[in-house]
């Protein structure tokens, strides 16, 4: 059976505790349980307090067989920050906003470059997706097309091909990347621009795809939708893959979510996301086999 946990970015001391709520005992620098094995969805640094120190208990757990460890979208930023393009830059530039994300990251990293190195190249050991057939976990979308392309290219993990792929502009590989680690989003009129919580202008918002978007407003599909769209009916013509109902349980991460206590997205989508490093909570669901998932299964953390 399997304990799901969300994203991390770097508290450790909170990650701990909830392990120890969870059952789990350090045994000779190991974080493990006599039945039970950790799925980590992916986010595990930038932000937060204690980066080195989450890296070397996921990592640790992983090696040892007692976790498995998911690509995150900051992982995957990571890579691709650190990995020249060929033109004398980065596939991922060093701007203002990109030095922004990795600061704390890199400023843990700064004696030690050769272990973050290492990091690196675990990060891309990481799988892309978990398809268990009674339980799938993703970072942030599973979409049954994207999930097919990667299977049919052999691309369980990001390699080196993948990663420089993902970076050429309109490429199916950037698409399948960009959707499974930072979900879907959906263009917005520029009347309804918002900011987010780094205060960047936004046209887009992210979309819950899991909702059956027949009859539905905007309001029910987007994240972080403008109040004056809110009771707007999506149109009926709009082409987005929705996870199906009868599908295995999945389990995601990504999405910040700020509610008091975590909810279930649907009967078999469930966000793990409770915004630890912005004044939310480290969350975990406790998985023994269930198609229909339980609201009385997660379980929380806080800071």
């Amino acid at each position: 059976m399997y304990d799901l946990i969300g994203d991390i970015h770097g508290h450790c001391a909170t990650l701990i505790q909830l392990l120890t709520q969870l059952g789990y005992t350090n045994q000779q620098g190991i974080w493990q349980h006599p039945t039970r094995k950790v799925i980590f969805v992916g986010d595990y640094i930038d932000r937060g307090p204690q980066i080195k120190e989450t890296l070397e208990l996921v990592k640790g757990m992983t090696d040892a067989g007692h976790a498995i460890a998911l690509m995150g979208n900051h992982e995957y930023n990571a890579v691709a920050y650190a990995t020249p393009d060929g033109r004398g830059g980065y596939l991922r530039s060093h701007n203002a906003t990109h030095n922004k994300q990795h600061v704390a990251t890199l400023a843990e990293f700064t004696n030690s470059q050769k272990e973050w190195q290492a990091y690196l190249q675990w990060f891309q050991t990481l799988p892309l997706y978990l398809d268990l057939g009674n339980l799938r976990a993703v970072h942030a979308c599973w979409d049954d097309e994207h999930i097919k392309w990667l299977k049919d290219n052999n691309y369980s993990i990001l390699t080196n091909e993948l990663l420089h792929k993902a970076h050429e502009r309109g490429s199916r590989a950037q698409k399948v990347i960009e959707e499974t680690l930072k979900g879907k989003e959906l263009n917005i009129p520029a009347e309804f621009v918002w900011y987010d919580k780094d205060g960047h202008a936004r046209t887009a918002n992210r979309i819950k795809w899991w909702v059956q978007n027949s009859g539905a407003n905007y309001g029910a599909l987007l994240f972080s939708c403008p109040a004056a769209m809110t009771d707007e009916p999506v149109p009926g013509n709009l082409a987005i893959n929705i996870y199906p109902t009868d599908a295995a349980p999945v389990f995601i991460g990504h999405y910040w979510l700020d509610e008091s206590e975590p909810a279930l997205q649907s009967s078999n989508v469930v966000c793990l996301d409770y915004s630890v490093a912005k004044d939310g909570y480290l969350v975990a669901y406790r998985w023994d086999g269930e198609a229909v998932t339980d609201t009385g299964n997660f379980v929380v953390q806080r800071n």
